[in-house]
């Protein structure tokens, strides 16, 4: 059986609608439909708010649509971290602020009757490490002392090798596209609410009246009060420096059938490399999900063999049948781990952002769309300093800014020194490979038709040197995480532009 290469969720259908073809006035402008979009936009809508929701491919295709959807508060090792940095407080906010949103989405669902294979589930976090049993063993500590529902465990339904986990009780998972279908079919019959796809938003502008107007790739506008900016990586970035205070991370994901019953539970490992394990339920079959092999993105030598080893870890401990679907997913992390959300920098108060959700997107993507919300209707939330983006901690904000822009002028300078010594002659299909043209670096790619594709290799957002990632066919940006399609197209910001093409008609003898 051949592996699908695309997400296991995309076995639902989803509306689809046109792109935008004139300028519009309305309340809210809202970029981005994933989970953060459209839940944004369905909470405005119950409260009257006129709303433009802007998709610049289709709706729920980015990170979205490549998550594990796990709907929890248990976020790995993260609380007694949060303790230490940030203090008791503001970690039992962020512990709040997830259940909130997990509660949220449980609420929804029974509103709206959504058949989304919604379950609730004990979450894990275990280790098979002698180095980690202290570490979780501390997290439970933190979990006591911020009143978390949970406790430490020595054994777990699912039979995987462990040491000692911690379990976080009765929290959820559900099939993403389905809960988000029926949300995107709520808003398209509220006449409050305009949704347009392949509608790229490329700016910011003030209008004459001084409120913010975003700017389509078509060259269509849209003026009004408020715009949030939920497009993963933000696209309009002005004095907030986003790109220099977030890494991108790639992680890999495999669906299966296995011959065996799940025994419940979801799991994911605390140590590296990370290993995630949980079932999603179709016409009453079970398919398991296997996530892991994060890497930077862009550091192409640590992902080449990544799925093969999500798959050996599978077949070690699983009876499998056949694997079905593999696919890799974009997230973000912020130097303290906690996402931005809320104003975009202090000299734009009506433009808010929602960013950085460490691939917990499900829980934090809700409580997003409440904070901005909240915001927007002038109303007081709990959580609205936790989150804010001009936050600032001397610990470990420092350090990781540090250590985070060191990589990143690694990564600017070696690769504008190294000097490709490759031929476009030893390119098979469906590979590719970086050429010296004349005094220009140039990345190849031949596809399955022997036809070659050629781009400038130099990010267009800060000039940094792509690398090929095969796994996925794209050029990726080691420095900030964007991402490139063979023919130079913006498949993830930071940046906006797409990569230089080049004539290929001149470099078979290269």
């Amino acid at each position: 059986m051949t592996i699908k290469k695309e997400s296991y969720w995309y076995n639902t259908n989803v509306a689809s609608f046109p792109p935008i073809s004139k300028d519009i006035e309305t309340d809210v402008t809202i970029v981005g439909g994933g989970i953060t979009g459209i839940t944004t936009a369905y909470l405005l809508a119950k409260e009257n708010i006129n709303v433009v929701l802007l998709e610049a491919d289709q709706l729920i295709s980015g990170t979205t649509g490549h998550t594990t959807a796990k709907i929890t508060a248990q976020h790995g090792l993260i609380y007694d971290e949060l303790i230490q940095h940030l203090g008791k407080d503001k970690a039992k906010d962020y512990y709040n602020a997830q259940n909130k949103a997990l509660n949220h989405i449980k609420e929804i669902i029974t509103e709206q009757q959504i058949a989304c294979d919604f379950s609730e589930e004990d979450a894990y976090v275990y280790t098979n490490d002698e180095g980690y049993v202290n570490k979780v063993k501390k997290e439970g500590d933190a979990y006591q002392l911020l009143g978390i529902p949970g406790s430490i465990v020595t054994k777990m339904p699912l039979d995987i090798p462990m040491k000692i986990a911690l379990k976080m009780d009765k929290q959820a998972q559900f099939h993403p596209i389905k809960y988000l279908a029926a949300l995107i079919h709520e808003l398209s019959n509220n006449t409050n609410i305009r949704i347009f796809e392949q509608s790229p938003a490329v700016d910011i502008k003030n209008s004459n009246s001084g409120e913010p107007t975003v700017v389509t790739k078509q060259g269509h506008v849209i003026e009004s009060k408020h715009v949030v900016i939920a497009s993963h990586f933000p696209f309009f970035d002005t004095n907030g420096l986003y790109f220099a205070r977030m890494y991108a991370e790639r992680s890999h994901l495999i669906a299966a059938k296995a011959k065996q019953k799940y025994p419940g539970g979801m799991y994911i490992s605390a140590e590296q490399p990370i290993r995630s394990v949980r079932v999603t339920k179709s016409n009453d079959q079970e398919f398991w999900l296997f996530g892991g092999e994060r890497y930077r993105t862009g550091h192409a030598s640590k992902q080449k063999e990544a799925f093969q080893k999500l798959e050996t870890f599978a077949n070690q401990h699983v009876t499998i049948d056949t694997f079905i679907n593999q696919w890799a997913a974009q997230d973000l992390t912020t130097t303290d781990k906690v996402p931005f959300i809320g104003k975009l920098c202090k000299s734009t108060p009506n433009i808010y952002v929602a960013t950085g959700y460490r691939k917990w997107g499900m829980t934090n993507g809700t409580i997003a769309a409440q904070v901005m919300t909240d915001t927007i209707l002038n109303k007081q939330n709990p959580f609205t300093d936790l989150f804010s983006p001009q936050r600032f901690h001397s610990d470990p904000d420092i350090k990781k800014l540090i250590a985070m822009n060191a990589t990143t002028a690694k990564h600017l300078i070696g690769g504008k020194l190294a000097i490709p010594m490759n031929k476009v002659e030893e390119l098979s299909e469906e590979q590719a490979t970086t050429i010296l043209a004349g005094m220009n670096k140039v990345g190849v790619y031949r596809d399955e038709n022997k036809e070659l594709h050629a781009v400038d290799t130099t990010c267009t957002h800060m000039g940094c040197e792509v690398k090929w990632n095969q796994n996925e066919q794209t050029w990726d940006c080691p420095c900030h995480g964007s991402r490139f399609s063979i023919v130079g197209e913006v498949l993830e910001g930071p940046a906006t532009k797409p990569l230089e093409q080049y004539d290929t008609s001149e470099l078979e003898d290269h």
